[in-house]
């Protein structure tokens, strides 16, 4: 499975939000600039995440986007399901129940999916968040976090 430009924007963005002190919102703009993203297609992520309960819209001047609930409670899976993300291994193949090397086959990547799946629904927002402090940390970065 590869992460599309849309989940791995939407993880960027919500990593941003993850650092922010107190989970305060940010603008798209302050994220898109600090991430090197795009203004307004990251805009129509936000609202997609949005409508997932992922992240909330506070207006005014002070206002913009923040995690509607702690990292810890945002899977990877949910983020990658609020904008799209596919992880069908087979979308459109159906097995050959008359020839067992298929029926196996047929079988094997379902299973595969299942534990993928099951392991993207694991992986919270948290989690990424440390791997990627971690990773800076190993190579000597101290504040900045482009992801």
């Amino acid at each position: 499975m590869k992460l599309t430009t849309r989940g791995h924007y939407s993880v960027k963005a919500l990593l941003d939000l993850s650092l922010q002190p107190g989970y305060q919102p940010a603008s798209v703009k302050t994220i898109a600039q600090r991430q090197d993203l795009p203004a307004p297609y990251l805009e129509k992520l936000l609202i997609e995440m949005r409508r997932a309960g992922i992240v909330k819209s506070i207006r005014g001047a002070r206002g913009g986007y923040q995690l509607a609930c702690k990292p810890e409670q945002i899977s990877l899976g949910k983020i990658l399901e609020a904008v799209g993300e596919t992880i069908e291994p087979l979308p459109n193949y159906s097995a050959d129940y008359n020839l067992a090397e298929d029926w196996v086959t047929f079988s094997l990547w379902q299973r595969l999916h299942q534990k993928l799946k099951e392991a993207l629904y694991s992986i919270t927002l948290a989690d990424l968040y440390y791997d990627a402090r971690s990773w800076q940390a190993a190579q000597g970065e101290e504040n900045n976090f482009i992801v």
